[in-house]
């Protein structure tokens, strides 16, 4: 009975979880989506103001034009190529759960924030709430997660090894396991995905997961680049059990 009642209020604290990610990447996306459409329209009316005079423009006025491009491009808007850019959003929902994940996960890698006072102010609960629930989550994989290492002891210490030579395998083969599957492997996968070098992959993986998140290095970013639907929602799940294997090495 104790171990349904464990199975059952675990698969409850994973399905609110990703509930809790869903409806934040929701309300994330129909707070700044328009605000978002806003900054697009404004941006291409100073490019195109800027073709169009751009041999008569004053010193200060050339500095200003500087000045708005930056702040742009800092707020996601991108002023290059034609109208279509559009129609693409930093705000449409597989970004918007990306987002949601990097907030409560803590990595904030700065490239996507909320613009609006409405965005903002639920962000600031969304993770008041979110980061521990987070760390419950993380706690509750990570120890079923080691519950898969007492087995493999037990099954070792049948064998008739010593429980020292058990502790130092099992950490040895979770280790091995996870930088395989949560470091190696992805790096594979976004050096075809983002044209990255494998060792930016490699970097781009240990910052993500580490929660540092600098930012210099952000999936589905490139407007040159055609990216499948839902890429950055698969990306915010590796990272979240990435962090659980990290949780597991921790419990270990």
């Amino acid at each position: 009975k104790a171990m349904c009642s464990g199975k059952l209020q675990t698969a409850l604290l994973v399905a609110g979880y990703f509930v809790y990610l869903l409806v934040g990447a929701a309300v994330f996306q129909a707070l700044e989506r328009t605000a978002e459409k806003q900054e697009k329209m404004a941006a291409a009316q100073m490019k195109e103001a800027f073709l169009q005079n751009f041999t008569q423009l004053t010193v200060a006025e050339m500095e200003q034009f500087m000045k708005n491009l930056v702040e742009a491009i800092q707020n996601g808007v991108y002023p290059v190529g034609n109208e279509s850019q559009f129609e693409e959003s930093n705000w449409d929902f597989s970004n918007s759960f990306f987002f949601a994940g990097t907030v409560v996960s803590t990595i904030g890698y700065g490239t996507l924030h909320p613009k609006t006072a409405g965005g903002q102010i639920f962000c600031v609960f969304f993770a008041l709430f979110g980061i521990p629930l987070n760390i419950v989550f993380l706690h509750r994989v990570g120890k079923m997660l080691s519950l898969l290492c007492k087995k493999l002891g037990k099954f070792l210490y049948e064998k008739g090894m010593r429980k020292k030579k058990i502790k130092f395998l099992t950490l040895l083969f979770f280790l091995a396991t996870g930088i395989l599957v949560f470091l190696c492997l992805p790096s594979v996968f976004f050096q075809i995905t983002e044209g990255w070098s494998y060792s930016e992959g490699i970097y781009f993986a240990f910052i993500t997961l580490s929660t540092i998140g600098f930012g210099d290095y952000v999936v589905g970013k490139q407007s040159d680049r055609k990216y499948f639907s839902y890429y950055r929602v698969l990306v915010a799940v590796w990272i979240l059990f990435g962090l659980a294997w990290i949780a597991l090495l921790f419990n270990l």
